[in-house]
This record gives C-alpha cells, sequence and structure tokens, in this order.
C-alpha cells in the first residue's frame, strides 16, 4: 500500500505526542496535519478531505468523542483511532458506537500505531475494490438489456422503465432528442428487448442494422433501404437486398429520419403498413419483417407544416414515442457518466487513472453540454490522452469548457445561475485578498463557512495563502 497518498490527521493536546507522531508518519510517507483541540480538528478537516484521524480522548473544549461526531459528520469516509490514557470498556463501546474504527491505549508505541494505520487504510481499500466491482457488475447487467444507457437519476430510471414496456412489444418507437444524447443507445435496448420477447432461446436471432438518413444521398439510400434487382442500372450486375431483407426479423433503425426524402418517405410507409418492400428495377414487392425504430433532432410537426415530412408516415412512426434527454437535464448523472467514459478511455490507451479531481468534477456537472454525451465522451478522451493521472484536474479540461462552466449568464435556471456567480465572486475576494480570514470577514461569513462553500462548488482550497 503506498501511504503517500493518504492524509493523516493528529489530534492531541500533548505537543510532543503530536510532534512525534506527526514526525513517525511523515516518515513512512504519510501526508500529516496536526490539531491540538477539537475545533482544530474539525476546521482541518472542512479545509480538505483526511483518511485517517488520530485522535486523543481527552481534549480542551470539545471532548474526542464529540470531536468524532464533528469529523465524521462533515467527512463520512474518514477513519477514525482514538487514543487515550483511561481506557474502560464503556469508552471503548461509547467510540465504537460514534463511528470510531479502532482503539489505542497510552502510551502509543509508534510500531503499533503505524500497523494500525496501515491495516485499516488497506481494509478500506479493499472495501472500496469490492464497492467498486459492485458497481461495474451493475453496470454490465445493465448493459445487458438497455444498451448501456448509464446513470440512476431520476430521469433516467423513467427511460429505463419506459423502454422496458416498450421493448418487448416490437412496435414501431419514435426516438426524439438532441444530438449526441444516446438516440442509437435506446434503439439497441429496444431491439435486445425485443428480440428476447420474440424469441427466448435465442435460436433465430435478428439483426440490427441502422443507417444515418441524412449521410447518404437519396438515391443510394432507396437502393440501401429495398435492395435493387439486377439490371436496374448500369453497374447493377446481379440482384442485392436492402436492408429490410438483411435484417430479418431483426431491426431497422433510421436514424435522422427527418432528413429522408419525400419519395423514400411513400416507400417506408408502404413497408411499414405492407410489411413489404419494392426494391429498385423489381415488379413484384419482397415480404419483411423487421420492426423499425426512427429517430431524429428534428421538429417533425414543423416539418410537416413546411411539406418536408409526410403527415401519414409520421403517425406510423410515432406509435410510441421516447424522448431522450439532454445532458443538462439530467446532471445528477454526469459523475457516473464521466467516471464511466473514463474507465473507458483509460483502458484503451494503457493509462492508469483512478478518478476525477472534485474541481474537474464540479465543472464537468456545470458546463454547459450542447453536445450533451458526445462531448462529455469526447472531453474525458482528450483528458486522459493530454492528461498525466492519477486523476483528471481541471489543468486537463478543455479551456473554452472550463470558462463556460462558470458563466452565469450561460443559464436560464436561476439556481445555478446563483451558484456561478457565487463561485464567481468568492474567486474575485480570494484574488483580491489571499487571506482566507481577512476575504471570509469581507464576505460576511466564519471562515469554515468560506472554506465549505469553496469545497461545494469546486473552488481550489489552496487557493490563496493565509
Amino acid at each position: 500500500m503506498s501511504a503517500a497518498r493518504h492524509r493523516v490527521l493528529v489530534v492531541d493536546d500533548e505537543p510532543v505526542i503530536r510532534s512525534s507522531l506527526a514526525e513517525c508518519l511523515e516518515g513512512e510517507g504519510f501526508d500529516t496535519a496536526v490539531a491540538s483541540t477539537g475545533e482544530e480538528a474539525v476546521l482541518a478537516v472542512e479545509q480538505g478531505p483526511v483518511d485517517l484521524v488520530l485522535c486523543d480522548l481527552q481534549l480542551p473544549g470539545i471532548n474526542g468523542i464529540e470531536t468524532i461526531d464533528r469529523i465524521l459528520a462533515r467527512d463520512p469516509g474518514a477513519l477514525v483511532v482514538l487514543m487515550t490514557a483511561y481506557g474502560t470498556v464503556e469508552t471503548a463501546v461509547s467510540a465504537f458506537q460514534r463511528g470510531a474504527h479502532d482503539y489505542l491505549l497510552k502510551p502509543v508505541i509508534l510500531d503499533e500505531v503505524l500497523a494500525r494505520a496501515r491495516r485499516l487504510l488497506e481494509h478500506r481499500e479493499t472495501l472500496r475494490e469490492n464497492q467498486r466491482l459492485r458497481r461495474e457488475l451493475t453496470r454490465v447487467e445493465q448493459a445487458a438489456s438497455t444498451g448501456r444507457l448509464v446513470g440512476q437519476g431520476a430521469v433516467m430510471r423513467g427511460i429505463r422503465t419506459l423502454i422496458g414496456k416498450i421493448g418487448p412489444a416490437r412496435s414501431t418507437v419514435l426516438i426524439l432528442g438532441e444530438s449526441g444524447t444516446g438516440k442509437e443507445l435506446a434503439a439497441r435496448a429496444l431491439h435486445e428487448l425485443g428480440e428476447k420477447a420474440r424469441d427466448p432461446a435465442g435460436k433465430d436471432p435478428g439483426r440490427f442494422l441502422a443507417v444515418n438518413c441524412a449521410a447518404i444521398p437519396g438515391d443510394l439510400l432507396e437502393n440501401q433501404l429495398f435492395g435493387h434487382r439486377r439490371g436496374a442500372f448500369t453497374s447493377a450486375d446481379r440482384d442485392q437486398a436492402g436492408l429490410f431483407v438483411h435484417a430479418g426479423k431483426g431491426t431497422v433503425f433510421l436514424d435522422e429520419i427527418g432528413e429522408l426524402p419525400l419519395a423514400t418517405q411513400a416507400k417506408l410507409l408502404r413497408a411499414i403498413e405492407q410489411r413489404e418492400v419494392l426494391p429498385v428495377g423489381a415488379n413484384e414487392p419482397v415480404r419483411v419483417e423487421a420492426r423499425v425504430l426512427a429517430a431524429t433532432n428534428k421538429d417533425l410537426q414543423a416539418e410537416i407544416e413546411a411539406n418536408r415530412f409526410r403527415s401519414d408516415l409520421y403517425y406510423r412512426l410515432n406509435v410510441v414515442s421516447l424522448r431522450m434527454p439532454s445532458l443538462r437535464e439530467r446532471r445528477e448523472d454526469i459523475p457516473e457518466l464521466a467516471e464511466h467514459l473514463l474507465a473507458r478511455h483509460a483502458g484503451m490507451a494503457g493509462k492508469r487513472f483512478q478518478g476525477i479531481s472534485r474541481q474537474a468534477m464540479a465543472l464537468l456537472r456545470e458546463a454547459l453540454w450542447k453536445g450533451n454525451v458526445r462531448e462529455l465522451d469526447n472531453v474525458l478522451q482528450r483528458a486522459v490522452i493530454l492528461g498525466d493521472g492519477p486523476l483528471v484536474e481541471p489543468h486537463d479540461l478543455p479551456a473554452d469548457l472550463v470558462g463556460e462552466s462558470i458563466d452565469p449568464s450561460a443559464v436560464d435556471s436561476l439556481p445555478e445561475a446563483v451558484r456561478r456567480f457565487e463561485r464567481m465572486h468568492i474567486e474575485r475576494l480570494l484574488r483580491e485578498c489571499p487571506d482566507k480570514r481577512e476575504a471570509a470577514r469581507r464576505m460576511e461569513i466564519g471562515l469554515s463557512s468560506l472554506y465549505r462553500r469553496m469545497g461545494d462548488l469546486g473552488i481550489d482550497l489552496e487557493a490563496g495563502e493565509e
């Protein structure tokens, strides 16, 4: 276990014990902080998270038990070892009930302190790894049925519930949403659920074939969808089946359906209504069984009014509609999405990244994300390529992303605009007044409140100097 990444707080009112423990721990590679009172210890935790706290029971002011309560209220992940010269069973039981993880009798033996510290930290790392593996297993199981739709927020839970209902029905579905919101992932989830309902044993799997209607010229698109007969045009030297035939009993996914030419729209309508297609150059239609899923980021009602989209096709496609939310509408999923994408890109690049720093995550949560999940994916890929790890830091993110993420005028949400203004205000005062106590006085808040707001807003806790 590498101790260099672990921060240990020593809380004792006796200077000799405090300095001896700190010196011993630093000699073993731990990052240490010291406090002589419970109040100082709480303030130290507010300035930054700690991994382990060695706390004396008898302290001036608030005692060790009360100090444990306050520390764990601010940093629930901290490990606490209580130290006392007056050990009793009642004291030990009380300490463990309040959240302490171990108990040491004074005079402490330095080798024993180091052994306890290493054992507790290694145990915690094991628990975290188990939790990470369980989360990964959950993601894998979720991916098998919902096409890797990551996110546990209320919006995405609703999306997965809806997909779970309409997927097995194999009905035509119109998937709406901005570019980059995961419309194709939703389509794949619908396809997989439909296939499980149609063929539970998996003996006759149907294909999932996707085509972007905006990327192929009209005449070529019609040929790709419906196929052609030999001699239909100069280079047609043999029959060619289209996607509807190739998909079999599976799914044809038509992305950017709003770009489909009107002539092709009429043929698609017949394919959906009559379950048959007419290949280019053919005299007889061909029966097809494929399910049709379509997606668009356009307002099809407006396209109908402008005579660019057929209303009868719209109603055939829109048997059930599924709207994929923008990333701005589900910001609570950004941490999970970001960690998921970071792990994928780090694995592909062969780099070791442990995660994303709190400051960088705050920026990711507040960015505008006009490109939605696709933009987030690109940002994390860039961070892996340019960053050195072990964490993604703010300087690994694009400058324009950092700039837009703190602009209050860039959002309509009042709470978010207030949050961004507060961050800009605090950062300005810290630049003008590096002494945090003076900055807190000018803001008419307590120093501990300033540190807490800096942490919540993703402001570097080392900004300025005391």
